[in-house]
């Protein structure tokens, strides 16, 4: 890449040359984002992910600018007016819009008007008329008359469609009219007089006669218009006023006050009305489409890392049931790394109701299981299924979870599931999946398209190739945060692993059945098509629990493996006593083993690893408890302050599962009594709040919430036991033992603080 390009991405984004110059060579050489987070922060000077996304996006975007460059000047050369002020304009030219406007002139053209008015002999008429030199009009156009121009009146209008072409595609005429879009656009919106009383038309009652700022107006906003727009409800509108537009053009165009003047007037209204207008108001519709895209997109990638990121349970084995009324609550019990061991169907609910005989038979596998925790999909049936569970005396501690199934049924019958699970039908199939994803919700969800999660917002509407971009990143983004057990992943997580493809991942899995379980990382060179650079990628990624060398169960990456052993031995120890003694690594003098290609950053990564070496990053798991009083809508009541859980973020603000099949939605002015710009400030998905029912529409299934004066942002009032080994869950679903009171954190201190203040 040119100098002047790194130049250009060092000045937007803040960076310095040689962070940039630096990533673009690694990436170059193959490195992956995460790769060079993670071990290449002396050549990124310590950029996380989203700095280095962001110069790799401009890099992108500079490298497609360059390739247009070299059609642009190709073409206007090949048509004999490339002169060398315009070449070096285009080549120091960095906007891609702005490239196009110089292009414009010289871009082939469809038969329009204006060419069809120059194929008549009338562009010499039109630069005589576009200088506005001569006195008498009639007397000049009448040069111009022939064969294929009848008279003046034809002559002149082949004269103005001319010019009003010439107007469109001048720069200084739509950087003119762009600047009039950015500083007074309009957004409107009309209902279709025929579709006005469809059913369907209703959900967009409130954009039926609809105008406001279009730099106001918030993407969630745009993204309905412009969908109600292509369902055929509305009409979509972006305007601004033409006379202040068109008096503008006239300044810049009208030069005296001879009869010709007049009619380059006509032709600027027309070429404001016919060209200007529609093409630069396409280019904001395109923007403010691209801009609501990226706000929608990070919303759901947001949404989508905390979902991958959310607490697992770990290995534990587990009873997992998929509820339903009339075909039973399919159910399947799991082993320690997630594999299934039985599965079965039970009746309890109408019009069964072989309650007891449940009760059984939950109590039978508990036991005969070793189960440890019992997880219930949250659809149809759930709150019945979950208090049949919680009704039962198993005997011992069994952790009870209500597991979102958003996407279960995709994956049901998906490929993945049924080369998983051939002898299984897909009932049985999406109890597994629910019963993994309380295992390790990532593991589970990698393998389901990001879009049927359910935590998006109109995904459905934005670019889905910029989308799918987005969130494959955020995957492999979370994969690499946490690491993968190299000997237990599915080649559907592996793929995601910095620097492993399809066929790497599949030949993974493949020599590991074939030769037993990876013993060290080296090991993994052994695998076909896995080639130095590859291994440098994936290595430190990829995790190996009770290997020989421990560092193989670590973020170390084994090109730092000697710096560890150098530690060692310097202080006479082993690597399993430097692992497990504190008071050994404080002794290392961390600037002893910097080097040229081993910084500080590096050094600090590798003792902070060595203190929990494969720790899980990710927040132990806590069980929860919805209001006992509340299984549907219609139990719910204004004033009742219950707890729920935060199932998805918009720009709009927050939908909570509180217990009820339908969602409610805290909107974003009730998520605080202060002031909220973002509700990620606020919340975060899976998040344990109290909130307050503020009303209840049962007919549209609507249930509005506010979070205003509760104290508490996480725990939600409800039951909260970890399923963590230092802290046992209460047996049989019941109450657990009073705990000490946790201390806030500054968000709950905030809001205690405001709540005292309101009540003094």
């Amino acid at each position: 890449m040119e100098v002047k390009y790194i130049q250009k991405i060092a000045e937007k984004l803040s960076f310095s040359i040689k962070q940039i110059t630096n990533i673009h060579d690694l990436q170059s050489e193959g490195a992956t984002i995460p790769f060079m987070a993670r071990y290449r922060k002396e050549a990124t000077n310590n950029m996380d992910e989203v700095g280095i996304g962001q110069v790799v996006e401009q890099i992108a975007y500079f490298s497609e600018l360059d390739k247009r460059k070299e059609t642009v000047v190709k073409t206007i050369e090949g048509l004999g007016k490339l002169t060398p002020e315009l070449k070096d304009r285009i080549e120091n030219c960095y906007d891609a819009t702005e490239l196009e406007d110089i292009y414009l002139p010289y871009k082939p053209k469809r038969k329009t008007r204006a060419t069809q008015a120059i194929e008549k002999g009338l562009e010499p008429l039109a630069k005589l008329v576009f200088e506005q030199g001569a006195e008498n009009m009639d007397e000049v156009a009448a040069k111009f008359i022939n064969e294929q121009v009848k008279d003046i009146k034809e002559a002149m209008q082949g004269a103005r469609d001319i010019i009003a072409e010439w107007v469109s595609e001048n720069e200084q005429a739509r950087n003119k009219v762009r600047q009039e879009f950015t500083e007074t656009a309009k957004l409107s919106a009309k209902v279709l007089t025929s579709k006005k009383e469809e059913e369907e038309a209703q959900k967009y009652r409130d954009y039926f006669e609809f105008n406001e700022n279009l730099a106001d107006s918030p993407s969630h906003r745009i993204l309905a218009i412009r969908r109600a727009e292509k369902e055929g409800y509305l009409v979509m509108d972006i305007n601004i006023d033409k006379q202040t537009a068109v008096d503008d053009l006239n300044r810049t165009f009208i030069k005296s006050n001879c009869p010709f003047a007049s009619e380059v007037k006509k032709a600027i209204d027309d070429s404001f009305d016919r060209l200007l207008k529609p093409s630069i108001e396409n280019e904001f519709r395109l923007a403010s489409k691209n801009k609501a895209d990226e706000e929608a997109i990070n919303v759901f990638a947001e949404n989508l890392r905390q979902l991958l990121l959310a607490s697992p349970l770990g290995s534990k084995k587990v009873l997992a049931l998929d509820p339903g009324f009339r075909t039973g609550c399919k159910l399947v019990c799991l082993d320690a790394q997630g594999n299934l061991v039985y599965n079965t169907a039970i009746y309890p609910h109408p019009p069964q109701n072989d309650w007891q005989g449940s009760v059984s038979e939950l109590k039978f596998l508990v036991d005969k299981y070793e189960i440890d925790a019992i997880g219930i999909g949250n659809g149809t049936a759930g709150r019945e299924t979950e208090q049949l569970v919680r009704s039962i005396d198993f005997g011992k501690p069994v952790s009870v979870f209500q597991v979102n199934e958003s996407g279960a049924s995709i994956y049901s019958a998906s490929e993945v599931a049924r080369e998983e699970f051939p002898d299984q039908d897909i009932t049985v199939r999406g109890a597994v999946s629910i019963g993994r994803r309380l295992l390790d919700p990532l593991s589970e969800l990698v393998k389901i398209d990001p879009k049927s999660i359910g935590v998006g917002q109109y995904q459905h509407d934005v670019n889905q190739t910029r989308l799918k971009e987005a969130l494959d990143r955020v995957v492999e983004s979370a994969v690499n945060f946490v690491g993968v057990d190299v000997n237990t992943a599915s080649k559907h997580l592996l793929v995601y692993v910095s620097g492993l493809s399809n066929t790497l991942a599949k030949n993974i899995v493949e020599y590991r059945a074939k030769n037993g379980p990876f013993k060290t990382r080296e090991e993994l060179k052994k695998v076909p098509m896995m080639g130095p650079k590859s291994f440098e990628q994936c290595a430190g990624f990829l995790r190996i629990p009770g290997a020989e060398n421990p560092l193989d169960n670590s973020s170390v990456h084994p090109e730092s493996y000697h710096v560890v052993e150098s530690m060692a031995k310097d202080l006479q120890a082993s690597l399993e006593d430097l692992i497990k003694k504190g008071e050994l690594r404080k002794k290392i003098n961390k600037k002893q083993y910097i080097t040229e290609s081993i910084g500080e950053y590096t050094i600090d990564d590798i003792l902070k690893e060595l203190e929990k070496p494969g720790r899980d990053p990710r927040a132990q798991i806590e069980e929860f408890r919805f209001d006992d009083t509340i299984k549907a809508i219609e139990d719910v009541k204004p004033g009742m302050t219950v707890p729920g859980i935060v199932t998805n973020i918009t720009n709009f603000g927050v939908f909570v599962d509180i217990g009820v099949k339908q969602d409610g939605l805290v909107h974003i002015s009730q998520l605080s009594n202060t002031y909220v710009s973002d509700p990620t400030e606020v919340v975060k998905l899976n998040q344990k709040v109290m909130v307050t029912v503020s009303e209840v529409d049962v007919p549209r299934k609507r249930i509005s919430l506010t979070m205003k004066d509760q104290q508490k942002s996480s725990g939600g009032g409800g039951e909260r036991r970890s399923s963590g080994s230092d802290r046992k869950p209460a047996a049989g679903g019941g109450k657990g033992q009073p705990k000490k009171q946790e201390p806030l954190n500054p968000f709950q201190a905030k809001l205690a603080e405001l709540k005292k203040k309101f009540n003094d």
